[in-house]
């Protein structure tokens, strides 16, 4: 019996040593990436493809190796405890996926992805689609590919869509953001026909180093751990890393300092789930994030349940006045106002309010979904967004740079990515209804500039399982419920009728 504990515990570690090896090339590889969008010079793309690619690569052919399908084998007849078991599962999974694409593919995609980087950029800043059109398509009809290999039975983006959220399912994203379109729909329009005209305490320009300065108070305020992260700034923020080293970047407009705010608390949500990992699991499924609904929960909870509360502005209102003595005029009230306030007119979805974001968020799944199903071409894609801009939100780009080329995304090649968006807003909401209940003081401890019983909340509920749980047996665990829009619809109905005096 001895003899056999020790086989089981022995295929177990080793297979233990293999993940953490292929982890330990992907956040390399990460590293890189997070280089090349933040400090790369611009004449370093054509290396940079390279070693990523061949880090890629190598991350593949270590994660499909027979001897990884051996150990999976073996250990399908031992006995494991839950926390095992979960290792098992999420590696099998990966495993499963992995073994049905070819390496060449693998490669193929992130040198593209590599190489569409400084074409979306260099498209954007010359307001000309037609610079990333040949590489969109290029990346389109590699990610068919890649989806057909791993399920040719199956929608390939509901293949791609199991890429960023494995266990909600495609048909959750779908009725889910039917959901909000159809009820926020009518929501936006009774504000646009309300005659409540919302505080506009911002006029003139905001230095961006000062901003820099203001946002590392916030950062400061809400307990992110310098020793374990950088901020930083790029043309489209966003957090990466692993729990020893959680970057964050931001960026800065000299006419809008509340962008650079919100911007900095969502990738600070980011960056503390990550930090909250636990150190010991560090390689493995359990010392990973759970995926992207649970990772985008974290940084909407953190930007629009305290970033965009009255008590988090009873906190912060004095830092920003001693930053910007020109809003020293500015009541806790016109703050909360101007950072709530529902635009009609925002055409850049991270810069969008709390209502309109998901309209910009339907926009770009529906287009997505219809390029990777090949209902549309990659030529129709700005008139497409563009009429759909007219639909949902009553207004129209009149440029690619404010319409299609908004995002970075589709130079990732991260199909299926978006819906998540939608669907963390809508977990936040859920998650911190139960915050509430089990921390009845937070409110004052918000107001307070106490975070550490909601850190540790959001530590003891999410961060430390790590991929432990899936996401539906997660959500359960940390609300005693389901996965439901309920919470998030009330919240934005009951905090907009307030602002903008609707029945």
């Amino acid at each position: 019996m001895a003899t056999e504990v020790a086989a089981e515990n022995a295929a177990y570690q080793e297979l233990l040593d293999n993940v953490k090896r292929i982890s330990n090339v992907k956040n390399a590889a990460g590293i890189l990436g997070w280089d090349q969008e933040v400090v790369m010079p611009e004449g370093g793309t054509p290396a940079r493809s390279q070693q990523r690619s061949a880090l890629s690569a190598i991350a593949h052919e270590l994660l499909t190796d027979d001897e990884m399908g051996e150990l999976l084998f073996e250990l399908e007849s031992q006995e494991l405890d839950d926390e095992q078991a979960a290792v098992v599962r999420e590696i099998r999974r990966e495993y499963e996926r992995a073994t049905r694409v070819p390496g060449e593919l693998v490669e193929e995609i992130s040198r593209t992805t590599s190489e569409a980087l400084p074409q979306w950029k260099e498209a954007r800043a010359e307001d000309d689609f037609s610079i990333f059109a040949p590489t969109l398509e290029k990346l389109v009809e590699q990610k068919r590919e890649y989806a057909e290999h791993i399920d040719p039975d199956k929608d390939p983006y509901e293949v791609l869509f199991a890429e960023y959220e494995p266990y909600l399912g495609i048909e959750t994203a779908e009725e889910t953001l039917a959901r909000l379109r159809d009820e926020l729909v009518p929501l936006i329009d009774s504000i646009r026909e309300s005659n409540v005209e919302l505080a506009t305490p911002f006029d003139g320009t905001y230095d961006t180093n000062t901003q820099e300065q203001l946002s590392r108070d916030i950062l400061d305020t809400l307990g992110y751990d310098w020793n374990r992260g950088r901020l930083d700034t790029a043309p489209h923020p966003f957090s990466s890393g692993t729990q020893f080293d959680a970057r964050v970047t931001t960026r800065f407009d000299e006419s809008d300092p509340l962008g650079a705010i919100m911007s900095t608390i969502h990738e600070f949500g980011h960056a503390t789930y990550t930090q909250g990992l636990p150190d010991e699991e560090y390689g493995t499924p359990l010392g990973q994030s759970r995926d992207l609904t649970a990772h985008e929960s974290q940084s909407r909870i953190w930007e629009n349940h305290v970033g965009r509360s009255r008590a988090f502005w009873e906190r912060f209102l004095p830092a920003l006045k001693e930053r910007f003595p020109n809003v020293e005029d500015a009541s806790v009230e016109d703050i909360y106002e101007a950072v709530n306030r529902v635009y009609e007119d925002n055409l850049i979805r991270v810069e969008a309010d709390e209502l309109t974001y998901h309209m910009h968020i339907v926009v770009r799944f529906e287009i997505e979904k219809a390029l990777i199903r090949g209902e549309i071409e990659v030529e129709d894609v700005p008139e497409l967004w563009n009429d759909k801009y007219e639909e949902y939100l009553g207004i129209r780009p009149d440029t690619d740079s404010e319409g299609c080329l908004q995002d970075i995304h589709w130079s990732h090649g991260s199909f299926g990515y978006f819906p998540t968006y939608s669907l963390g807003s809508v977990l936040a909401a859920q998650l911190y209804a139960k915050a509430e209940v089990d921390i009845p003081e937070l409110e004052d401890q918000i107001r307070n500039g106490e975070f550490d019983d909601f850190h540790d909340w959001l530590t003891t509920n999410v961060h430390q399982h790590g991929c432990r749980y899936t996401t539906d047996e997660l959500i359960k665990q940390a609300t005693g419920e389901a996965f439901t829009a309920d919470y998030f619809l009330n919240y934005v109905d009951e905090k907009y009728s307030e602002l903008y005096d609707l029945e």
